[in-house]
């Protein structure tokens, strides 16, 4: 039983012993850092079944709980607020458990399994910023879904056809001269966003001649050479035609190769890969069963819809007059092929909020047609990455490549470091996968630490800041422990936990206190899908270390219990932050 469960009954038994009233659900919180206490128990509410003031409530209740609790030390009531402080011998007993327990904040299995979306990359161009924060949020939730007790599937849709990736294929067959990712030096997927880029700006300067020329510009848009011309690729590549599909897989095959280096140097995976152009003829017969069903209905160009106003939505066309799908088809599809494939308990898909009115209508589709799953759909929805120099644009080449802001942030990472230095004993390869740990940590933590619903502003310069709410500052504090624990091992000082008859000091309270959460959050984040909450605890942790490690002296202590057991609390803080940071895909420098 844990501390909390067992102060919630305590509390329970002394409402019913002086009010003869049972509260339905006892809530702590923690308690304002300007009071004494660490669990507050809000006593307002009983005003409604209790003709007492709050603040006397409080002093009855807190009296009792000094008298009979097991746990309980002393109280303060502040208006309504019942502040609760612990006996030294429960913060030791939960410092023991966690110290004890190899295992501290992981779940066991819960029985349900989830599939988590995430990704999902176009293959007419390089990964970027945008597609980093995604990257972050899928793998980090499912390292904290996996955490919490859930069989996790980890899955990408790769949009690999369509008219996008049919113009990168037109600008190279007509300007690529053969070119290569060997011959040229140009990464895979830099080399076909490079003709994708191209594309658009021969494009334009079709339309710019044809207004000119004296035509409109919404119809020159339409009838500008190359997009003609890009139609037509389009449905070559549908009819199977054999020199179009060899294009297609040859700069496919460029720019999966590029991707798998980025995956790798940011280190994401996935466990299956799906592609679009073995999904997009999907759902054509859940469209069919549906009109059996009356779900669907046909409209008189034989086009097919649904009527989604009773949802607060609209109606939706689900496949086109001539028989052709439409996204959303191509979804019903897919998705029907991942719960045949892993009979999941959730669907996950990590996608930006531009398309938030979709997945609200994919779900609604869904529940309208019984699928057994529909109501373990959930569309993680995240805001845009913006910078400091404005919004970004892939077709005119001013996205900020993923690539690119990886390396830029290992150089910045190397520059601080080395401005520090405090590192003149690491030999190159020490040196190069500090530079790297700091540079993914930096940008992970600055992407995850956001709610995933806002919109934020990326600075490159902030993130990679030893000082303050960033990545380094924790990592720093993780190498900083370390240290100390190398300390201890070389001075052969043991970490042991004192006997019951010690006395804590208060910043050793807290940092127990601040331990003892991170299950709590674990199970906070899985619930609301939020890595963020996560980013927050380990942010917090690292500071109350930082406050403890102020506060008290560790080694020259004169009291040795207080030594040994100040080591062990250090190691016990740096193994959470080890894992809260592992939650985030962030990995933790031994020394630095």
């Amino acid at each position: 039983m844990t501390i909390e469960a067992i102060l919630k009954d305590d509390i329970q038994k002394a409402i019913q012993k002086h009010f003869e009233v049972t509260i339905e659900d006892i809530i702590l919180q923690p308690t304002k850092k300007e009071f004494e206490g660490f669990y507050t128990f809000v006593t307002f509410p009983l005003t409604k079944s209790i003709r007492k003031s709050p603040a006397e409530m409080g002093q009855i209740i807190g009296t009792e709980l000094v008298a009979q609790s097991s746990v309980v030390a002393n109280f303060n009531v502040v208006q309504g607020f019942l502040n609760i402080s612990l006996k030294d011998t429960t913060w030791l007993e939960l410092f023991s458990n966690v110290f004890n327990d190899q295992n501290f904040g992981t779940f066991a299995p819960n029985g349900q399994s989830v599939m988590v979306e995430f990704s999902s990359p176009n293959t007419n161009k390089p990964l970027h910023l945008g597609h980093l924060r995604n990257n972050f949020l899928g793998d980090s939730l499912s390292k904290i879904l996996k955490a919490s007790g859930y069989d996790v599937v980890k899955t990408c849709l790769v949009n690999d056809r369509g008219i996008h990736i049919c113009k990168s294929m037109l600008a190279y067959r007509e300007l690529g001269n053969g070119e290569t990712p060997e011959s040229s030096g140009i990464k895979g997927d830099h080399l076909a966003g490079k003709y994708y880029v191209l594309f658009d700006k021969a494009y334009k300067t079709q339309i710019r001649e044809l207004v000119e020329q004296g035509m409109s510009e919404e119809e020159a848009t339409k009838k500008a050479p190359w997009i003609l011309e890009a139609q037509k690729l389009l449905l070559l590549w549908e009819n199977n035609d054999p020199e179009t599909v060899a294009l297609w897989h040859k700069m496919n095959g460029w720019v999966y190769e590029g991707f798998r280096q980025t995956y790798d140097k940011i280190g994401v995976g996935f466990d299956k890969t799906y592609y679009e152009s073995n999904t997009y003829l999907l759902g054509k017969d859940i469209i069919e069963e549906g009109l059996q069903n009356n779900v669907f209905y046909r409209k008189p160009d034989n086009s097919v819809w649904i009527d989604l106003t009773a949802e607060g939505l609209d109606e939706k066309l689900v496949l086109r007059g001539d028989g052709t799908s439409v996204y959303i088809t191509q979804d019903l599809g897919t998705t029907e092929l991942k719960y045949s494939d892993f009979h999941n308990n959730r669907y996950l898909w990590v996608v930006g909020n531009e398309q938030d009115y979709h997945f609200k209508v994919l779900f609604a589709i869904l529940k309208k047609l019984g699928r057994p799953y529909a109501d373990g759909c959930y569309h993680i929805s995240y805001g845009m990455v913006d910078l400091p120099s404005g919004k970004m644009k892939s077709r005119e080449g001013t996205v900020v490549d993923a690539d690119d802001l990886v390396e830029q942030m290992i150089q910045t990472a190397a520059s601080r470091t080395q401005e520090l230095g405090k590192i003149d004993d690491f030999d190159s390869a020490e040196a190069k996968q500090l530079y790297n740990q700091l540079a993914l940590g930096a940008l992970k933590y600055f992407l995850l630490k956001v709610d995933p619903k806002k919109r934020m502003l990326f600075n490159p310069e902030e993130s990679i800041d030893f000082q303050g709410h960033t990545g380094p500052f924790i990592q720093y504090t993780y190498a900083r422990i370390r240290s100390i624990i190398r300390k201890a091992e070389q001075s052969g000082i043991q970490a042991v936990i004192p006997p019951v008859s010690y006395t804590l000091h208060p910043a050793e309270r807290e940092l127990i206190f601040a331990l003892s959460q991170y299950p709590v959050r674990v199970q906070a984040a899985a619930s609301e899908f939020a890595p963020s909450v996560i980013s927050l605890y380990a942010f917090e942790l690292a500071k109350v270390y930082n406050q403890f490690y102020a506060e008290v002296s560790i080694f020259s202590d004169p009291n040795a219990d207080s030594v040994k057991f100040r080591v062990a609390l250090s190691s016990a803080v740096a193994e959470t932050i080890q894992k809260a940071l592992g939650l985030l895909g962030i990995e933790v420098p031994e020394r630095m």
